[in-house]
Parts: structure tokens; C-alpha cells; sequence
């Protein structure tokens, strides 16, 4: 199964500067899981010490902003979108 992961430009460091990665996995847990093995330090950089996501990183299946559906455990099909977003703040 296929999904494609869309990389947020500070990211891009880990994954040899390319926008767009094609991992494999059946929820988002298991997508970052392949996402570290194609991208050695990535998943730090999204999860914290106790494996749970940042705060300050959204994650969206679809345009679908994971928190409103199962977390990391939301299921993926072939074919899906996940883009990574950092949160952006000001005033």
C-alpha cells in the first residue's frame, strides 16, 4: 500500500530535499514508523520522547486533520495524502 507524505520544507532535510515521499502503512503510527526507516531522524522531529505526535505538528489524511478523527491510529488505504504541517503562530 501506498500513501504519499507531503513534507513541510524545514523537514526536507531528512528526506534529500524532495517535497513528496511514497511510504507504506496502515494507520499514521505505522506510516511514521516507515517514514523513519526511509528518512533516519524525521520521526524525532515529529514525536516526542514517549513516541506521541508534537503539538506544534498537524497531521492531515486527506485534508482531514487527524485529531478530529483517530489520532495516530487513523487508517490508511492506497492511494491517501498525509501532509505534515508545523504550526505557525504570531500576533
Amino acid at each position: 500500500m501506498s500513501v504519499k507524505v507531503l513534507i513541510p520544507t524545514p523537514l526536507q532535510k531528512f528526506t534529500n530535499n524532495q517535497a513528496t515521499i511514497d511510504c507504506n502503512g496502515g494507520s499514521v503510527s505505522e506510516l511514521l514508523e516507515s517514514l523513519e526507516q526511509s528518512c533516519p531522524g524525521i520521526k524525532a522531529r515529529l514525536c516526542d520522547d514517549q513516541g506521541e505526535l508534537r503539538r506544534f505538528v498537524n497531521f492531515y489524511v486527506n485534508s482531514e486533520d487527524i485529531r478530529f478523527l483517530e489520532g495516530k491510529q487513523t487508517a490508511l488505504k492506497d492511494g491517501d495524502e498525509v501532509s505534515i504541517v508545523p504550526a505557525v503562530a504570531g500576533g
